[in-house]
């Protein structure tokens, strides 16, 4: 009995694989300009998206740049303020200390002036010259003691910028002084010293002689 006929059998795999590559139509030129065109929209379309990535970081590094700036500006500032509202307030203190004992100073002064001021010794007698005299000499005491305490709180009343300008050529030591004026000069400056003090002495001696001769 002859075997049933399977067409199967006379079917060359290998060569239908073949036929099938071999099939495959190439892309048109059509396909190809599609393709590139396509490729081109995709690099604009990123190139667009880099573009706005490197602005929003510059963007974002401004913002930081202007954040590092603004803290480090504002503790400066802080910092600064703080100094100079300390170092102001110190001042406007030792200021206002200082107006406040110039005006006690000031006041002092004025009232020794009129007190010495109001002393007239022609009005002065006989009987009463000893206790005008003691009351003329405490007002001229109490007004120098005034002076005095003043002048130590007070440089511009000892005229000290007068004096350092006169003082630059001084010599260095006390014994450069001595050796550099000779006995007349000094003899010039101990009469210069004492003069007005003798020239109260001597005032007061022809007030007593008159009141004592009358």
């Amino acid at each position: 009995m002859a075997a049933e006929f399977d067409a199967s059998e006379f079917v060359d795999d290998d060569f239908q694989t073949a036929r099938k590559s071999s099939g495959t139509a190439a892309p048109t030129r059509e396909e190809v300009d599609t393709k590139v065109s396509e490729m081109h929209q995709k690099l604009a379309d990123l190139k667009r998206t880099q573009q706005e990535l490197e602005r929003e970081r510059a963007s974002l590094e401004d913002i930081r740049r202007r954040q590092v700036e603004f803290t480090t500006g504002r503790q400066e500032m802080i910092q600064s303020l703080t100094r100079g509202v300390g170092l102001l307030e110190e001042a406007e203190f030792a200021a206002r200390r200082d107006a406040e004992q110039m005006a006690k100073s000031l006041a002092g002064l004025r009232e020794a002036l009129e007190k010495v001021a109001a002393i007239h010794e022609e009005s002065w007698s006989r009987d009463n010259l000893n206790v005008e005299l003691t009351r003329a000499t405490t007002a001229v005491e109490n007004a120098r003691m005034e002076w005095n305490a003043a002048r130590l709180k007070f440089e511009i009343l000892n005229g000290s910028v007068a004096e350092d300008a006169a003082l630059e050529g001084a010599p260095a030591t006390l014994g450069e002084a001595l050796r550099e004026k000779s006995y007349a000069e000094w003899c010039k400056l101990g009469l210069a010293l004492t003069w007005p003090v003798a020239l109260a002495a001597l005032g007061i001696f022809v007030v007593l002689l008159v009141f004592l001769l009358r």
